[in-house]
């Protein structure tokens, strides 16, 4: 993630009178479409959605209403992302806060990088945000490279990947350390249900 992101200068997103208000299925989609011209973003926000919600509902048993935030977070976690990059989160939680969503929402996604937005992880969606977004992207990058994609792909050739520094260079190790540090889970554990949950994302 660009050094040149400015941190929110807040950790207080949005109004707690509008807990339980969410964006539509439709309302979340169009502004993804919207936002983000780059396919290739799209994908990896829809991947990370796809796995925040599968987390949300196999691990932590959660409803489907609370498992949709989680969904909703990961969706739009990086919608300013292509067009404000030295903005990013602040313009998408301002949007946000406007359409009047809930504020755990803006939490969740303004935790996704700790030390560029300055917004601490609290909760389990916070850090499984911050967990899954680095290492969701690191393994679509390794699964473009095998001629079976996703079919396949095993842990272990993850985690050697994780060690050789060539590879994504682009994705912090520092980061994906960071998070992991902050939750009860081994790293296989995070990679087998990454793979298993965003190949056949599209």
């Amino acid at each position: 993630m660009a050094e040149t992101i400015q941190p929110l200068g807040r950790t207080a997103f949005g109004n707690a009178a509008d807990k339980g208000n969410v964006l539509t299925e439709t309302e979340a989609t169009e502004l993804l479409n919207t936002w983000v011209p780059n396919e290739r973003l799209q994908l990896h926000m829809k991947q990370v959605a796809a796995v925040m919600k599968a987390w949300a509902l196999e691990k932590e048993q959660l409803p489907e209403n609370e498992a949709y935030k989680w969904w909703l977070a990961g969706l739009l976690h990086d919608a300013d992302w292509e067009q404000y990059p030295d903005q990013h989160c602040k313009i998408i939680i301002e949007e946000l806060e406007k359409r009047h969503v809930d504020p755990e929402v803006m939490h969740c996604i303004a935790s996704h990088g700790p030390k560029y937005f300055g917004v601490e992880p609290e909760n389990t969606m916070d850090k499984m945000i911050y967990v899954f977004d680095e290492l969701s992207g690191f393994i679509h990058a390794a699964a473009l490279i095998r001629p079976t994609k996703y079919e396949g792909m095993d842990v272990k050739s993850i985690t050697k990947k994780l060690k050789t520094p060539s590879f994504a260079a682009q994705v912090s190790r520092d980061d994906i350390n960071d998070a992991l540090s902050r939750i009860p889970v081994p790293l296989e554990e995070i990679i087998q249900f990454i793979i298993e949950h965003q190949k056949d994302v599209v």
